[in-house]
């Protein structure tokens, strides 16, 4: 029996909470840190990536509630984004079409330099080469729409894959690897759970359940009809709530992290009952 644990996006509230969750889920004698696969999409790629690397998870919860030192306080104007999705969309493009289309509209707007940014995701990541572990990082080349996943065999810096993943259309700038710019995983899933296909279980750990590809049971579902287990923890009312109108804005962390170490113990039967 193989498992994966597959965390999705959210920002740097999403980070703490599923940090959050995290820590709760072992408070209540379950622990998904040993996953036979990690699967990290935007602020999942972070926390999968502290997880792969050997970070403990007290430690990870910890940095949390302190200072948010190499973090970036950005405005995230959640209507003007997604009005600008709305835009994208009008005339129902194809998947890869509308990502490419997301992609020329990040690749257009200005935003911190590139340098700066790659600074901020290295400042999260203690540990900075791949690890032994099976770590898959998701990303979206921002010229085609290509979806792609980095891992150890890739050849990819560790900073970059993540900075690359992190990279929100309109917020964060592009990431250079060799001469491709990607952009955000999210862009094409939230979570990009087909990753986890041939697992027998899987957890999904999800701030929000929304993104340009609809509603992600869908994906959930698939991996269920091909036999795996699934169970997913999407953030709950108090969650959404210590998130703010801003997840990307470093002053969540606190509370977003405790939100998801209180979420969790409503969470850890349905979770228990495929893990275990």
């Amino acid at each position: 029996m193989t498992s994966a644990l597959v965390l999705g996006g959210g920002g740097v509230a999403g980070i703490a909470w599923e940090t959050g969750v995290l820590l709760g889920l072992r408070d209540a004698g379950l622990d998904l840190t040993d996953a036979d696969r990690l699967v990290g999409t935007s602020a999942g790629s972070v926390v999968a990536t502290q997880l792969a690397t050997g970070i403990p998870l007290e430690e990870m919860f910890e940095r949390q509630l302190g200072p948010a030192a190499g973090e970036k306080a950005v405005e995230f104007d959640v209507e003007a984004i997604t009005n600008r999705f709305i835009e994208l969309m009008a005339d129902r493009p194809g998947p890869e079409e509308l990502r490419r289309r997301v992609g020329e509209w990040a690749l257009a707007t200005d935003t911190v330099p590139e340098g700066e940014r790659l600074q901020i995701i290295g400042s999260r990541l203690p540990v900075q080469e791949w690890p032994a572990r099976d770590l898959v990082v998701t990303a979206v080349d921002a010229a085609t729409g290509e979806f792609v996943s980095f891992d150890r065999a890739a050849g990819v810096g560790l900073v970059e894959a993540v900075a690359a993943s992190c990279a929100v259309p309109g917020v964060w700038p592009p990431v250079t690897i060799g001469a491709r710019r990607f952009i955000d995983g999210g862009v094409r899933s939230t979570i990009n759970a087909d990753l986890a296909e041939g697992h027998d279980r899987v957890v999904v750990l999800t701030p929000f359940t929304m993104g340009l590809a609809g509603d992600v049971s869908h994906e959930c579902d698939s991996l269920r009809a091909a036999g795996a287990a699934v169970a997913v923890v999407a953030a709950d009312e108090a969650s959404v709530a210590a998130f703010g109108r801003n997840p990307l804005d470093p002053s969540t962390r606190a509370p977003a992290a405790e939100a998801g170490r209180a979420q969790a113990a409503a969470a850890v039967d349905a979770v228990a009952e495929v893990w275990r």
